[in-house]
Protein backbone atom coordinates (compact mmCIF):
# COMPACT_ATOMS: atom_id res chain seq x y z
CA UNK A 1 0.00 0.00 0.00
CA UNK A 2 2.24 2.96 -1.37
CA UNK A 3 0.06 6.01 -0.05
CA UNK A 4 -3.78 4.80 -0.62
CA UNK A 5 -3.20 2.82 -3.53
CA UNK A 6 -3.54 -0.72 -2.03
CA UNK A 7 -7.17 0.33 -0.19
CA UNK A 8 -8.35 2.05 -3.38
CA UNK A 9 -7.74 -1.09 -5.36
CA UNK A 10 -9.41 -3.55 -2.62
CA UNK A 11 -12.73 -0.90 -2.88
CA UNK A 12 -12.84 -2.35 -6.57
CA UNK A 13 -13.24 -5.97 -5.02
CA UNK A 14 -14.95 -5.28 -1.79
CA UNK A 15 -18.92 -5.67 -3.03
CA UNK A 16 -20.05 -7.62 -0.23
CA UNK A 17 -23.20 -9.67 -0.59
CA UNK A 18 -25.46 -9.30 2.59
CA UNK A 19 -25.86 -12.99 2.60
CA UNK A 20 -27.67 -14.55 6.15
CA UNK A 21 -25.52 -17.19 8.19
CA UNK A 22 -27.55 -20.32 8.39
CA UNK A 23 -27.19 -21.07 12.19
CA UNK A 24 -25.31 -24.56 12.21
CA UNK A 25 -24.75 -24.49 8.47
CA UNK A 26 -20.96 -23.51 8.28
CA UNK A 27 -20.30 -25.17 11.82
CA UNK A 28 -16.77 -27.17 11.62
CA UNK A 29 -15.51 -29.75 14.14
CA UNK A 30 -13.09 -28.72 16.88
CA UNK A 31 -9.94 -27.32 15.83
CA UNK A 32 -6.74 -27.57 17.19
CA UNK A 33 -6.02 -23.79 18.74
CA UNK A 34 -1.86 -23.79 18.51
CA UNK A 35 -0.59 -25.15 15.58
CA UNK A 36 2.36 -23.08 13.45
CA UNK A 37 1.47 -20.69 10.88
CA UNK A 38 2.44 -23.06 8.06
CA UNK A 39 -0.39 -25.26 8.98
CA UNK A 40 -3.86 -24.97 8.66
CA UNK A 41 -5.31 -27.86 10.40
CA UNK A 42 -8.80 -28.83 9.44
CA UNK A 43 -9.79 -24.98 7.70
CA UNK A 44 -10.39 -25.73 4.51
CA UNK A 45 -7.78 -23.55 2.05
CA UNK A 46 -8.69 -22.13 -1.70
CA UNK A 47 -7.37 -21.09 -4.46
CA UNK A 48 -6.27 -17.46 -5.69
CA UNK A 49 -5.85 -15.70 -9.04
CA UNK A 50 -2.02 -14.93 -7.97
CA UNK A 51 -2.04 -12.37 -11.56
CA UNK A 52 -3.87 -10.38 -8.78
CA UNK A 53 -2.05 -10.51 -5.85
CA UNK A 54 -2.08 -7.00 -4.69
CA UNK A 55 -6.11 -6.83 -4.81
CA UNK A 56 -6.57 -9.97 -2.22
CA UNK A 57 -7.52 -8.81 1.24
CA UNK A 58 -5.02 -10.70 3.58
CA UNK A 59 -5.91 -10.39 7.55
CA UNK A 60 -2.67 -8.74 8.97
CA UNK A 61 -2.09 -9.48 13.04
CA UNK A 62 0.16 -7.15 14.66
CA UNK A 63 2.72 -8.25 17.01
CA UNK A 64 3.67 -5.99 19.90
CA UNK A 65 5.57 -5.88 22.95
CA UNK A 66 3.74 -6.61 26.19
CA UNK A 67 4.48 -5.18 29.94
CA UNK A 68 6.36 -8.14 31.49
CA UNK A 69 5.78 -10.59 29.18
CA UNK A 70 7.98 -9.68 25.95
CA UNK A 71 6.75 -10.05 22.13
CA UNK A 72 5.67 -13.64 23.03
CA UNK A 73 2.46 -11.76 25.38
CA UNK A 74 -1.28 -10.77 24.18
CA UNK A 75 -0.39 -10.15 20.60
CA UNK A 76 -1.39 -13.91 19.76
CA UNK A 77 -4.67 -14.95 21.74
CA UNK A 78 -6.41 -16.72 19.85
CA UNK A 79 -3.80 -17.25 17.12
CA UNK A 80 -4.11 -19.06 14.47
CA UNK A 81 -7.32 -20.26 14.28
CA UNK A 82 -9.52 -16.74 14.56
CA UNK A 83 -7.71 -15.51 11.77
CA UNK A 84 -7.86 -18.67 9.79
CA UNK A 85 -11.19 -19.20 10.48
CA UNK A 86 -12.69 -15.25 10.36
CA UNK A 87 -10.64 -15.37 6.67
CA UNK A 88 -12.63 -18.30 5.18
CA UNK A 89 -15.75 -16.54 6.31
CA UNK A 90 -15.12 -13.43 4.38
CA UNK A 91 -14.15 -16.09 1.17
CA UNK A 92 -17.36 -17.73 1.95
CA UNK A 93 -20.07 -14.59 3.42
CA UNK A 94 -18.61 -12.00 0.73
CA UNK A 95 -17.51 -11.37 -2.49
CA UNK A 96 -13.92 -10.23 -1.35
CA UNK A 97 -11.20 -11.72 -2.68
CA UNK A 98 -9.34 -13.05 0.39
CA UNK A 99 -5.70 -14.76 0.65
CA UNK A 100 -6.38 -18.04 2.83
CA UNK A 101 -3.14 -17.53 4.67
CA UNK A 102 -3.22 -14.80 7.75
CA UNK A 103 0.22 -12.54 8.14
CA UNK A 104 1.76 -11.39 11.69
CA UNK A 105 3.42 -8.41 11.22
CA UNK A 106 5.57 -6.06 13.68
CA UNK A 107 4.40 -2.10 12.90
CA UNK A 108 7.96 -1.70 11.78
CA UNK A 109 8.02 -4.08 8.89
CA UNK A 110 8.28 -2.60 5.54
CA UNK A 111 5.75 -4.59 4.19
CA UNK A 112 3.41 -2.79 6.62
CA UNK A 113 1.57 -0.78 3.61
CA UNK A 114 0.90 -3.10 1.95
CA UNK A 115 -2.30 -4.55 4.07
CA UNK A 116 -4.76 -2.01 4.49
CA UNK A 117 -6.41 -3.30 7.59
CA UNK A 118 -4.81 -4.42 11.27
CA UNK A 119 -5.97 -6.59 13.96
CA UNK A 120 -4.69 -5.80 17.29
CA UNK A 121 -5.97 -7.96 19.89
CA UNK A 122 -5.62 -7.80 23.78
CA UNK A 123 -3.92 -4.65 24.45
CA UNK A 124 -4.40 -4.74 28.31
CA UNK A 125 -0.48 -5.04 28.85
CA UNK A 126 0.30 -3.16 25.14
CA UNK A 127 3.47 -1.17 24.54
CA UNK A 128 4.60 0.40 21.67
CA UNK A 129 8.74 1.16 20.65
CA UNK A 130 8.98 5.07 19.68
CA UNK A 131 9.85 3.59 16.29
CA UNK A 132 6.35 1.77 16.05
CA UNK A 133 4.45 4.85 17.41
CA UNK A 134 6.08 7.02 14.41
CA UNK A 135 4.93 3.95 12.12
CA UNK A 136 1.68 3.23 12.82
CA UNK A 137 0.87 7.06 13.19
CA UNK A 138 2.31 7.07 9.20
CA UNK A 139 0.32 4.30 8.79
CA UNK A 140 -2.89 5.98 10.01
CA UNK A 141 -2.77 8.86 8.28
CA UNK A 142 -1.78 7.31 5.62
CA UNK A 143 -5.44 5.46 4.86
CA UNK A 144 -4.71 2.25 6.77
CA UNK A 145 -7.24 0.73 9.48
CA UNK A 146 -6.46 -0.68 12.94
CA UNK A 147 -8.82 -2.80 14.66
CA UNK A 148 -8.82 -3.57 18.62
CA UNK A 149 -10.24 -6.18 19.78
CA UNK A 150 -10.50 -8.33 23.41
CA UNK A 151 -9.78 -6.16 26.25
CA UNK A 152 -11.88 -5.52 29.64
CA UNK A 153 -12.08 -3.12 32.42
CA UNK A 154 -10.63 0.27 33.11
CA UNK A 155 -7.51 -0.85 33.88
CA UNK A 156 -7.00 -2.30 30.55
CA UNK A 157 -8.28 0.09 29.05
CA UNK A 158 -6.18 3.17 30.82
CA UNK A 159 -2.95 0.73 29.10
CA UNK A 160 -4.24 0.89 25.59
CA UNK A 161 -4.93 4.45 26.27
CA UNK A 162 -1.88 5.73 27.26
CA UNK A 163 0.16 3.97 24.18
CA UNK A 164 -2.57 5.24 21.13
CA UNK A 165 -2.59 8.63 22.73
CA UNK A 166 1.07 8.46 21.74
CA UNK A 167 0.29 7.93 18.65
CA UNK A 168 -2.46 10.70 18.26
CA UNK A 169 -2.15 12.95 20.73
CA UNK A 170 -4.15 15.15 19.31
CA UNK A 171 -7.09 12.89 18.97
CA UNK A 172 -9.78 11.72 21.25
CA UNK A 173 -11.38 8.16 21.23
CA UNK A 174 -14.90 8.43 21.26
CA UNK A 175 -17.82 6.51 21.08
CA UNK A 176 -19.87 5.40 18.02
CA UNK A 177 -23.36 5.52 17.72
CA UNK A 178 -25.30 2.54 17.13
CA UNK A 179 -26.68 4.51 14.25
CA UNK A 180 -22.88 4.23 12.63
CA UNK A 181 -23.05 2.68 9.18
CA UNK A 182 -20.60 0.11 10.80
CA UNK A 183 -23.05 -1.40 12.40
CA UNK A 184 -24.89 -1.53 9.29
CA UNK A 185 -22.93 -1.33 6.34
CA UNK A 186 -23.58 -5.17 5.80
CA UNK A 187 -25.75 -6.53 8.56
CA UNK A 188 -28.14 -4.45 10.34
CA UNK A 189 -27.00 -4.98 13.85
CA UNK A 190 -29.60 -3.94 16.58
CA UNK A 191 -27.45 -3.85 19.04
CA UNK A 192 -23.80 -3.36 19.75
CA UNK A 193 -22.52 -7.01 20.17
CA UNK A 194 -20.45 -8.61 23.39
CA UNK A 195 -19.23 -11.67 22.89
CA UNK A 196 -17.69 -13.41 25.91
CA UNK A 197 -14.67 -16.01 25.81
CA UNK A 198 -16.58 -19.38 25.17
CA UNK A 199 -15.64 -20.68 29.09
CA UNK A 200 -17.18 -17.75 30.26
CA UNK A 201 -20.39 -17.67 28.02
CA UNK A 202 -20.88 -21.40 29.09
CA UNK A 203 -20.56 -20.68 32.83
CA UNK A 204 -22.78 -17.34 32.72
CA UNK A 205 -25.51 -19.04 30.09
CA UNK A 206 -28.06 -19.69 32.87
CA UNK A 207 -27.89 -16.29 33.97
CA UNK A 208 -27.55 -14.53 30.38
CA UNK A 209 -24.10 -13.19 31.53
CA UNK A 210 -22.12 -12.26 28.31
CA UNK A 211 -19.55 -10.29 29.43
CA UNK A 212 -15.96 -11.47 31.56
CA UNK A 213 -15.59 -10.08 34.93
CA UNK A 214 -13.21 -7.68 35.85
CA UNK A 215 -12.25 -6.16 39.29
CA UNK A 216 -11.58 -2.71 38.58
CA UNK A 217 -14.92 -2.13 37.04
CA UNK A 218 -18.17 -3.26 35.61
CA UNK A 219 -18.10 -4.67 32.17
CA UNK A 220 -21.43 -5.85 31.29
CA UNK A 221 -21.46 -2.50 28.98
CA UNK A 222 -19.74 -3.37 25.85
CA UNK A 223 -17.90 -0.04 24.31
CA UNK A 224 -17.01 0.19 20.70
CA UNK A 225 -14.92 3.70 19.95
CA UNK A 226 -13.21 5.37 17.42
CA UNK A 227 -10.21 7.80 16.58
CA UNK A 228 -11.22 9.55 13.25
CA UNK A 229 -9.54 11.72 10.70
CA UNK A 230 -10.30 15.38 9.90
CA UNK A 231 -12.81 14.07 7.61
CA UNK A 232 -14.32 11.53 10.13
CA UNK A 233 -13.29 8.44 8.89
CA UNK A 234 -12.26 5.68 11.19
CA UNK A 235 -9.18 5.13 11.22
CA UNK A 236 -9.18 3.33 14.92
CA UNK A 237 -11.79 1.13 15.86
CA UNK A 238 -12.17 0.00 19.41
CA UNK A 239 -14.02 -3.26 20.73
CA UNK A 240 -13.97 -2.57 24.43
CA UNK A 241 -15.90 -5.41 26.98
CA UNK A 242 -16.18 -7.61 24.36
CA UNK A 243 -13.87 -10.96 22.15
CA UNK A 244 -15.25 -10.90 18.85
CA UNK A 245 -12.03 -13.00 17.97
CA UNK A 246 -13.38 -15.96 20.99
CA UNK A 247 -16.13 -15.74 18.92
CA UNK A 248 -13.97 -16.51 15.35
CA UNK A 249 -11.66 -19.05 17.23
CA UNK A 250 -13.94 -21.27 18.85
CA UNK A 251 -16.28 -21.14 16.13
CA UNK A 252 -16.19 -25.13 15.91
CA UNK A 253 -16.26 -26.20 19.86
CA UNK A 254 -19.93 -25.42 20.82
CA UNK A 255 -22.97 -25.45 18.74
CA UNK A 256 -24.96 -23.26 21.38
CA UNK A 257 -21.82 -20.80 21.35
CA UNK A 258 -21.24 -20.97 17.41
CA UNK A 259 -25.00 -20.00 17.30
CA UNK A 260 -25.60 -17.26 19.67
CA UNK A 261 -22.10 -15.47 19.02
CA UNK A 262 -20.19 -16.63 16.44
CA UNK A 263 -23.28 -16.71 13.92
CA UNK A 264 -25.02 -13.58 15.41
CA UNK A 265 -22.63 -10.97 16.48
CA UNK A 266 -18.94 -12.16 16.32
CA UNK A 267 -19.25 -12.62 12.44
CA UNK A 268 -21.40 -10.41 11.50
CA UNK A 269 -19.89 -7.58 13.45
CA UNK A 270 -16.14 -8.48 11.90
CA UNK A 271 -17.40 -8.41 8.46
CA UNK A 272 -18.91 -5.33 8.99
CA UNK A 273 -15.76 -3.13 10.45
CA UNK A 274 -13.63 -5.17 6.89
CA UNK A 275 -16.62 -3.83 4.78
CA UNK A 276 -16.12 -0.33 6.48
CA UNK A 277 -12.45 -0.58 6.31
CA UNK A 278 -11.71 -1.37 3.05
CA UNK A 279 -14.57 1.34 1.47
CA UNK A 280 -13.23 4.55 3.88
Amino acid sequence: MSSSATVKRCLVVCLVMAGIIASGVYAQRARNRWFDNNRRGDVPNWEVNEAFADDIFTFARVRYESHGGGRGGGWATDYPSSDLNFSLRLHQLTSLKVQPQPVVLDLTDPKLFNYPFLYLIEPGRLYFYDAEVTALRRYLDNGGFLMVDDFWGQEEYANFYEQIRRVFPDREPEEVPLSHEIFHCVYDLKEKPQVPSINIAERGRSQGITWEPRWDSDTSKVGYYAIKDDAGRIMVFICHNTDLGDGWEREGENQWYFDEFSVKKAYPMGINIVTYAMTH
